[in-house]
């Protein structure tokens, strides 16, 4: 492909802001186009973990005795406001269907096939971008309350170390010299040592935004709402800002994607999981690691700004507003897991994170068009995956084989 094509790359998150650099770097003109600035939504509100070990999809045998549990619920870890249930049921099907072994089997190697260099794509351009600083490569834990809660996960962990990822167990006493401001709880832990964070993902984000435009790129302030064809080929895309020619066109807008494959005549099945935060400014505990609890499903991050308390899944819809009270929850089990935290204030922050059913994205060429690419659905991780994402799409732009086979994540599995 000749590197004057005009790219027109949708959504300026991680994934959007990563593919952009990427192709600029191969020489196109580059459109990045959002209606907000780049790394101002969900990619700012994430966990900030890099898990290039994560190869464990959402769903499982043991979700469907679980979630019925949680669903009454409205403070659990997984909520479904019941308005929303008829759209999101077929959505629901696929997922429970997906927890099967089989293909399981199949989501956790296509994960960890994404995820493996995930890291080295986040050092790649953070270089370019001047953003290495604000990753940190120290480890990532998880810990566990009780002696059943290990040994249900040694099923995952089995599974990570089957596809080469490098998994420590930990005493409680082990964990305590790692993570002295934890509560003495946690009779168990993991460690991955290949595990990342980063300290700051909003600026992570708009940092590659930033050496995008610097080196050349062109970010447009918009939403997108059409697209116009030549000869039944994309050829352009509406905007708010009127219309913009292109060559070619990224469809990377998170959880707003399904309806710009819809206007491209593809189906994707996505859900907006919504997601909530409570980042504390002054914690009065010192967190070394990334710290995923297990029993509590939540997230712990040390971060710039403070302690970034993360975790819930909320499925409502995009249009329903936040329920504050659900960052309740994460406030009483922080009081829970360290001791003495200070958690009575704090940000609180909600973000719609795009879903699949099987956990895996959507990362590929366009089923009908040739001249369109698909990078969104990361689910939990988007942070994780963007970059990576961005240089597969890039390599498929360019002509080049990408480094693995994209055929899991091909839009046409729905």
């Amino acid at each position: 492909m000749s590197s004057t094509r005009h790219i027109a790359v949708i959504g300026a998150g991680i994934v959007g802001s990563a593919t952009a650099c990427y192709l600029r770097r191969d020489g196109h003109e580059v459109t990045l186009i959002d209606p907000e600035p780049p790394g101002t939504m969900t990619s700012f509100g994430n966990a900030g973990a890099i898990s290039s070990h994560s190869c464990l999809p959402q769903t499982g045998p043991g979700l469907m005795f679980k979630a019925p549990r949680w669903l009454l619920d409205p403070m659990g870890p997984l909520f479904i406001r019941w308005r929303h249930l008829p759209e999101f049921l077929p959505w629901l099907i696929r997922f429970v269907r997906a927890g099967r072994p089989e293909p399981m089997r199949r989501q956790m190697d296509a994960m960890a096939a994404l995820h493996r260099l995930a890291l080295d794509a986040h050092k790649d351009l953070a270089a370019e971008a001047g953003t290495t600083g604000l990753i940190r490569q120290n480890g990532t834990l998880t810990v566990y309350e009780s002696e059943r809660s290990f040994r249900a996960a040694a099923g995952d962990r089995e599974g990570q170390r089957q596809r080469g990822f490098e998994v420590e167990e930990l005493s409680g006493d082990e964990l305590r010299q790692l993570e002295p401001g934890l509560a003495p709880i946690f009779p168990h832990a993991t460690f991955f040592p290949g595990g990342a964070h980063t300290v700051d993902p909003g600026a992570l984000t708009a940092g590659l935004a930033e050496a995008f435009s610097r080196g050349g790129g062109r970010i447009l302030a918009a939403h997108v709402t059409g697209l116009d064809y030549t000869d039944d080929r994309p050829a352009a895309v509406r905007t708010s800002k009127g219309q913009l020619a292109a060559d070619g066109f990224v469809v990377a807008a998170g959880a707003w994607s399904a309806g710009l494959a819809e206007m491209l005549g593809e189906k994707a099945v996505l859900e907006s999981e919504r997601g909530y935060h409570l980042t504390l400014a002054d914690p009065g505990v010192e967190t070394r690691h990334p710290i995923s609890f297990y029993d509590r499903k939540f997230m712990a991050t040390p971060m710039q700004m403070g302690l970034r308390l993360a975790g819930t899944a909320e499925f409502a819809g995009l249009d329903a507003p936040p329920n504050w009270k659900r960052i309740e929850p994460l406030r009483a089990h922080a009081r829970k897991a360290f001791r003495d935290i200070r958690a009575e204030d704090g940000s609180p922050w909600m973000g719609n994170r795009p879903a699949t059913p099987d956990s895996l994205p959507v990362l590929g060429a366009s089923a009908l068009h040739g001249n369109v690419w698909y990078g969104f659905g990361h689910g939990h991780l988007g942070l994780t995956a963007g970059p990576i994402s961005g240089r597969h799409i890039a390599d498929l732009v360019a002509g080049r084989p990408p480094a693995i086979d994209l055929a899991p994540y091909s839009i046409g599995r729905f």
